[in-house]
Order: structure tokens, then C-alpha cells, then sequence
């Protein structure tokens, strides 16, 4: 798989257990890692995801659905797509300050589904509860968005679920805004609805 080029970015980072700054000594801010993901992270990123799922969809996906949830799984399929990966199709991951091998982030990206031409997707983006609200997400987006453009792709899909609000705003902070498409998937006799959100 070719590999992009991102660069690192320096971005505050909150204290996970006080949610307060945790300041460099110098200037109150930390680097913050993007590159490529291996296959060596794959059973990170799925223990991310699960742990993402559980934290943004409480409430609105049944619990015992959400406690059920398995990485390993989801690690198996990270490693067949990375096998089978095309040129457009990459994972991000954040690792953070002083923890080079701890992932706080994963992105995916690629041609949009069903495909359409000049129009990428970002499949997925999870941050680490602990970093939410921290510029992770937003790095990781503007990553993920900057590679489907160089990739030609520079109008932007991806789907969030009704009801997840912090996403919600997130996405529209970032230029996105909804376009009108919905779909809908039932979980355990629940009917979750996701909302299509355009940028470009």
C-alpha cells in the first residue's frame, strides 16, 4: 500500500482523568502522531473501535448489543482488508505524546460506496474517549480528507448515526452538512438511523 505523507501535529491534550490541560513545560501543547496503519496495530484499533462504539452509542443502541461487542473479530477483518487493500483505500492512526505505540485514533477512508465519481469517503473515525474534545478527531479528519483529495477525490461523504450529537456538531464544525440521505439498521428490535453528511 503506498503510504501518505502526513505530518505531525501539535495539539493540546486534555488530562483523561481530570479533563483538565495537561501542559508541555514549554508551551502548553503536545505532538500529537498520524500515519499509517499496520498490521501490527490492527488489534488496537479493534479494541478503539469497541470501546468508541460503547462510549458514543450509549443510549441509542441496546446495551446488551454494545456489551457484547468483540475486537477480535473486527482485528481479523482490519488484517483481510489490509491484505486486500486498493490504492485509495488507507487507515489512519494517532498515537500520542510520550506514548508512541498507544493509538488514540483511527480514521478509514476511501472511494465512496456505491461508488461515485469525485466522491471519497471517510468510512470511520473513533478518538479514545480520554481525547475527545482534545483536536484528534479533527486532526485525524483533516488527514483522512487531505488523502482523499490527493487520492482525486475531494468532495466528502460519510454517514452518522441520529442521536449522536457530539459527532453531529463535530462534523458540521468541520465544513460538513447533512444532504438529506438517511438509512436505517435494526439492532436487537431497535432501528438505528444514520444521516449522510457531504463536504464539497
Amino acid at each position: 500500500m503506498p503510504t501518505v505523507a502526513v505530518k505531525s501535529r501539535t495539539v493540546p491534550i486534555r488530562d483523561p482523568a481530570r479533563h483538565r490541560p495537561r501542559p508541555h513545560p514549554k508551551n502548553g501543547q503536545m505532538t500529537l502522531s498520524i500515519r499509517e496503519m499496520t498490521e501490527a496495530d490492527t488489534d488496537d484499533v479493534a479494541r478503539l473501535r469497541v470501546l468508541g462504539w460503547r462510549h458514543a452509542y450509549r443510549g441509542i443502541m441496546p446495551r446488551p448489543y454494545l456489551d457484547d461487542l468483540d475486537p477480535l473479530p473486527f482485528a481479523a477483518g482490519l488484517r483481510r482488508g489490509l491484505a486486500g487493500a486498493t490504492a485509495r483505500t488507507g487507515h489512519l492512526v494517532a498515537s500520542g505524546p510520550g506514548e508512541p505505540g498507544r493509538i488514540i485514533g483511527w480514521a478509514c477512508q476511501g472511494p465512496y460506496r456505491p461508488h461515485e465519481a469525485g466522491w471519497g469517503e471517510v468510512r470511520a473515525l473513533y478518538v479514545h474517549p480520554g481525547f475527545i474534545g482534545t483536536g484528534v478527531g479533527r486532526a485525524l479528519l483533516e488527514a483522512a480528507t487531505a488523502r482523499l483529495s490527493a487520492d482525486g477525490l475531494p468532495r466528502v461523504r460519510l454517514w452518522v448515526v441520529r442521536g449522536n450529537m457530539r459527532a453531529l456538531r463535530f462534523y458540521e464544525r468541520a465544513g460538513f452538512a447533512p444532504d438529506g440521505a438517511e438509512q436505517s439498521e435494526e439492532i436487537q428490535g431497535v432501528s438505528v438511523a444514520e444521516l449522510r453528511y457531504a463536504r464539497g
